[in-house]
């Protein structure tokens, strides 16, 4: 320290310094606010501002350092090399550039340190070859226990003076230039500190050396430029923080409008608030203004908000309270800086609303009663107290008998009278402990818990049985419904609250069953039905992965020739315990578990794949069920089905009930429209059950009608039928479609469709559903017979 104090103040000239000091400082500040003119502007401009910042600094440091060199007086002739000199310059401008590049958009702190330190190596390179290039009548020798802890010590500050400068809070990134000034100082006097020069009459100078009378106007004039850019600059800041100045007045108007708190932020810290957010808050603008935000949303940072997403959280207002609020981020641009808007939506009323939803959600609109989902909650509480003190209970569902035909003849106002005077009804005929639960419609549920009532719960219905049977006057209306009411003894018929509710329900099915006006109680035998249909939709499951469906093809021959010109994909079960299970088993129950769309692509994957194998002349046709229509991944399974199996789309042919097309019009065309799209024919399968349109027809892109076998059972003696089948063969054909007739089993039907001109023909006459070996075997016999 001693050495660097003596070296500063009896080997330099103090004015010089100052001066270098000076230079560095307006050119820290030159290259600072042109590269945030950088940072403002886009494009090329960008690019060109972006340069002149990194050579104003690489500028900036060299001054520096010539000026400080040019303070130097070592007491001998001394001069500049040129070319070092002027290969000092490049390097500094270089390291910087390299730097620069480096620190951009760099979130991580690491790199910013390393940007840091390249730029403390380039301006490293920049003195040392500096040095190397002031040459004097003598000799120079260099201390190296000074040069390696000054340039650690410089270029760690140059690291750490990036750090700071991408750091969010504004008053740590404005420590940023001094700690780099420090840097360079650091590093000159340092450099300066361990040279040692003796002077020697026999080294003369070089005679390329640059006298310092000669280099002091260039560096004068470097010096001249680096504080020009400082005033451009300056104005240039002015200019910017005049124009985000307005910018947040003319945004503060705007949001003074909103109903929402809006604060537009400068990283962490309020630069503007409206008049919403300072009575939500219950600051005013002086208080919210340079305030962080983190003083409003303890614990939640801006920029780890996702932009344009709500997120909730508690505002801290003046008075300490907390307000549930949710807030949202968006980023905009003000005098071409970026900002964060912040967005504070009271909650308050909203926690109420809902608070009064749940209220409602657990209580019967119509009745006052509780509905199924409180009554839920109530009879879990129930069986899991069971458990722990063996309180008895028993669950009873209700049905009124004749509720639809009041709706009906009286309107849904009486009905709902009605309602309110059964609940009141039930409650009288109960103990004060029992609860009575509407469950929706004219259905009601009944916890009994009174001990009296549990022990004996068939009289408790039988007495529920004879309120319900008693006249309910509505207005001046004399009305009788009726009641009938199911069973199920808490831990006897089930342990949990599910369970007890099913059980019930099954026993009031029974009572309805047999009569109504009744009551029962639950039997195990009620649910052997319901064990059945579970076991067998596991078999439908397990059977899915074992292999146990098989494809069978029934054929359709041509009506005309006879020849066979398509066959349909048919699903079987081939159950190991039970046989072959017919598909009105099992189909249903798949629809009705979702199993349905599984299946559905398996049996599409197997056909396509077995037909490809066909002559090209037939065709395949495959049912869709409705189920499966409801999917608008469909027309992607179909293409994405024939893409694998190398089966040509247009020998493809889907049948849709006429069902679908009452659903959802709309959703139907399109779907229909993207099938058609890939290539496949349509079919309208079932035509003429009662649902049939012409509309549809017209409307929807089918290529074919399939004519219901319902209409072809009782060919060709019955006239009617005769009539329906003829009149839909001639639609078909003027609407430029082919005509299938399913069904046909007897020759005087095959006849009578052929002769009808007919296009093909399906049924027991002709085939039965064979298995694809069959089905082969069939197509080569008819082919041999042809």
């Amino acid at each position: 320290m001693r050495a660097i104090l003596t070296c500063v103040t009896q080997q330099h000239d103090e004015r010089l310094l100052l001066l270098a000091a000076l230079v560095c400082i307006v050119g820290i500040y030159a290259t600072s606010a042109i590269a945030s003119h950088a940072a403002r502007s886009e494009g090329l401009l960008r690019r060109k501002w972006g340069i002149v910042s990194i050579v104003a600094g690489g500028c900036t440091a060299w001054a520096t350092h010539m000026i400080a060199l040019l303070a130097f007086q070592p007491g001998m002739a001394a001069g500049f090399e040129p070319i070092l000199t002027a290969a000092s310059l490049l390097l500094v401008i270089g390291g910087i550039g390299l730097g620069v590049w480096l620190s951009i958009g760099a979130q991580r702190r690491q790199r910013r340190f390393l940007a840091g330190v390249i730029i403390g190596l380039g301006v490293t390179a920049l003195h040392y070859v500096g040095q190397a290039s002031y040459r004097v009548t003598g000799h120079v020798l260099w201390d190296m226990g000074v040069v390696p802890p000054t340039i650690l010590a410089s270029l760690s500050l140059s690291g750490l003076a990036l750090i700071l400068a991408g750091e969010r809070e504004r008053a740590v990134r404005r420590l940023a230039g001094p700690l780099l000034l420090l840097a360079i100082v650091v590093l000159h006097l340092g450099g300066m500190t361990a040279m040692t020069l003796t002077f020697d009459p026999a080294v003369p100078l070089p005679d390329t050396a640059i006298a310092p009378s000669t280099i002091a106007p260039v560096i004068a004039a470097v010096s001249f430029g680096l504080m020009t850019l400082a005033f451009f600059g300056l104005r240039m800041t002015l200019n910017a923080r005049a124009q985000i100045r307005r910018d947040r007045e003319r945004l503060r108007e705007l949001a003074s409008v909103a109903l929402e708190g809006l604060a537009v932020c400068d990283g962490e810290y309020i630069t503007t608030a409206n008049r919403s957010l300072e009575r939500l808050s219950g600051m005013s603008q002086a208080q919210l203004v340079n305030c962080r935000l983190t003083r409003l949303l303890p614990g939640l940072i801006a920029s780890d908000i996702p932009e344009q997403e709500e997120r909730e959280a508690e505002l801290i207002g003046a008075d300490g309270q907390s307000v549930p609020v949710r807030v949202l981020r968006k980023e905009i641009s003000l005098g071409h800086k970026r900002q964060t808007v912040i967005a504070f939506r009271d909650q308050r009323e909203r926690l109420r609303s809902e608070a009064r939803l749940r209220t409602l959600a657990f209580t019967d609109a119509v009745t006052g009663l509780p509905n199924r989902a409180r009554f839920g909650d109530l009879l879990a509480h129930r069986v899991a107290a069971q458990r722990e003190q063996e309180d008895g209970f028993a669950v009873l569902m209700l049905d009124l008998d004749r509720f639809k035909f009041v709706n009906d003849t009286l309107g849904h106002a009486m009905g709902d009278e009605l309602l309110r005077k059964v609940a009141a009804r039930l409650q009288s005929a109960l103990a004060e402990g029992d609860i009575v639960a509407r469950f929706g419609g004219d259905e009601f549920a009944i916890l009994l818990l009174d001990r009296t009532a549990v022990s004996d719960p068939g009289a408790v219905a039988a007495r529920l049985v004879a309120a319900m049977n008693r006249v309910f006057l509505l207005d001046t209306q004399l009305v009788h419904v009726g009641a009938s009411v199911g069973i199920a003894i808490g831990h006897q018929d089930g342990h949990h609250g599910d369970e007890l509710l099913r059980n019930a329900d099954l026993a009031l099915y029974k009572a309805k069953a047999e009569g109504k006006g009744t009551f029962r109680l639950f039997e195990p035998a009620m649910a052997a039905q319901m064990l059945l249909r579970s076991r067998l939709e596991a078999d439908m499951r397990r059977a899915l992965t074992a292999g146990e469906f098989e494809v069978h093809y029934q054929p359709l021959v041509d009506a005309q020739t006879g020849a066979v010109t398509a066959a349909e994909a048919l699903v079987r079960w081939r159950h190991p315990e039970q046989g072959l299970i017919p598909p009105a088993d099992f189909i249903p129950l798949a629809e009705e578990t979702g199993l349905i769309a599984q299946l559905g692509a398996w049996v599409l994957r197997t056909a396509c794949s077995d037909a490809a194998a066909w002559p090209s002349t037939i065709t395949l046709a495959v049912n869709l069920s409705p189920v499966q229509f409801r999917d608008d991944h469909l027309p992607d399974l179909v293409a994405s089905i024939l893409d694998a199996t190398g089966f040509a789309a247009h020998r493809l042919e889907l049948e849709i009930t006429e069902g679908v097309m009452l659903e959802d019009e709309a959703r139907t065309l399109a779907l229909l429209t993207k099938l058609k799209a890939i290539g496949v024919s349509l079919a309208m399968d079932d035509f003429g059950t009662g649902y049939s349109s012409l509309s549809y027809l017209r409307r929807f892109p089918f290529s074919k009608i399939k004519i219901d076998r319902s209409f072809i059972r009782m060919l060709p003696e019955d006239s009617e039928s005769a009539a329906i089948v003829r009149a839909i063969i001639t639609m078909g054909a003027c609407l430029g479609m082919a005509t299938t007739v399913e069904g046909v089993e007897t020759a005087e039907q095959y006849a009578f469709v052929a002769a009808e001109q007919c296009g093909q023909v399906q049924g027991y006459h002709v085939s039965r559903p064979l298995p694809f070996a069959d089905f082969l075997t069939f197509l080569n016999l008819s082919a041999m017979a042809a």
